[in-house]
């Protein structure tokens, strides 16, 4: 590294030398004549060359040559402009000379000479060998990247890099891998559904026609979709019709359960579309609906005690335990998934999402 700035340094000031070298020679040896007047009689002596050769007609270059005539005339009643050398040249020769001395003094001081290159490909494979959860959301993207490469035909490889490229908030990358996982999955509805979000969230939280494309697929495929259910409702508010979007939220909002936390900002959402003020938080659950939340918490970890290998039942179980705040139970479950699916980030990633879920009041 250091051999490199050496050299760029040098050969910085040796070009600066020469050109201003050439400047000061120029300046000892100057025209007096116009140029100017030069090009042109050099321009008259060639019209009628160019007519010998078929280039140009007789009226043509008569033409050419009153108006070469005319410019000879103007030019020579110019005064002669002479060029002189500037006399700051030789600071300008000291500021190039120091300026890439002081450049590799300081760097000397300040940089780390001694450092190898750390070039990507390097790099890349160094995150390839490492364990996933060691890795920045970058070069997790990295990797994907590369591991995409060399399965390009695999829808999930290009979903976990859209998670990674989100994570990294690059969502215009993230855009991209997904719209080449619906073309290797068309039939899956949860591709879709991340498609149109992702589209969302690139533009701002505008709903753009591509992403409104993206959930009518997801719909057809999954037409109990909360996500595309709600943002297709939207885009019919967004079209003018008030009314029937509305009326589509508050269908959703009846499908909906009643521990479903995205209730709260659904109800937010059809108040704002009304001109209603936001409804009241919602309040506790009763002593009986509390027990039957808490039994099917404890059946859905007694399953998955039995048949562990169910990602997104790990998920729901530790979102369900922060909720209750059953706050050992919660870190136990997280515990255990996290050892479990210690090589899937988009599932690490889930859990540690669930895990921060507010408790119920």
């Amino acid at each position: 590294m250091i051999a490199f700035w050496a050299t760029a340094g040098v050969l910085s000031a040796t070009a600066a030398i020469l050109i201003l070298l050439r400047a000061a020679r120029a300046a000892t040896h100057v025209e007096r004549g116009d140029t100017t007047t030069v090009f042109y009689r050099r321009q008259l002596a060639e019209l009628s060359d160019l007519e010998d050769r078929g280039l140009l007609s007789e009226g043509e270059r008569k033409n050419a040559e009153a108006e070469a005539g005319r410019r000879l005339l103007a030019a020579a009643d110019q005064p002669a402009e002479v060029w002189s050398a500037d006399p700051s040249r030789g600071a300008v020769l000291i500021a190039a000379i120091v300026a890439p001395a002081l450049a590799l003094a300081i760097y000397l001081g300040l940089g780390s000479p001694g450092m190898a290159d750390q070039p990507f490909s390097g790099r890349l494979a160094k995150w390839m060998a490492a364990s996933p959860e060691t890795l920045a959301p970058p070069e997790m993207a990295a990797v994907l990247g590369k591991l995409t490469k060399d399965r390009p035909n695999d829808p999930e490889g290009f979903r976990f890099l859209a998670l990674a490229e989100g994570a990294s908030n690059n969502p215009a990358a993230a855009v991209r891998a997904l719209k080449r996982a619906v073309q290797l999955a068309p039939e899956r509805a949860d591709l879709w559904e991340m498609l149109g979000e992702a589209q969302v969230f690139r533009n701002g939280g505008d709903l753009t026609d591509e992403a409104t494309q993206a959930f009518v697929q997801t719909l057809k495929l999954d037409p109990k979709n909360v996500a595309a259910r709600f943002q297709l409702a939207r885009a019919r508010i967004k079209a003018g019709d008030k009314a029937g979007g509305v009326a589509d939220w508050k269908a959703l909002l009846a499908d909906m359960p009643a521990a479903d936390p995205r209730r709260a900002d659904l109800q937010t959402a059809i108040a704002e579309a009304q001109g209603a003020p936001a409804p009241p938080a919602p309040q506790g659950l009763s002593g009986d609906q509390l027990t039957a939340v808490r039994g099917m918490v404890a059946g859905l970890a007694q399953r998955l005690a039995a048949n562990p290998d169910d990602p997104q039942g790990w998920v729901r179980l530790v979102r369900a335990y922060a909720v209750l705040g059953d706050s050992a139970k919660r870190d136990a479950a997280l515990k255990d998934a996290q050892a479990r699916y210690a090589a899937k980030p988009d599932v690490l990633a889930e859990l540690a999402q669930a895990a921060a879920a507010e408790r119920m009041k």
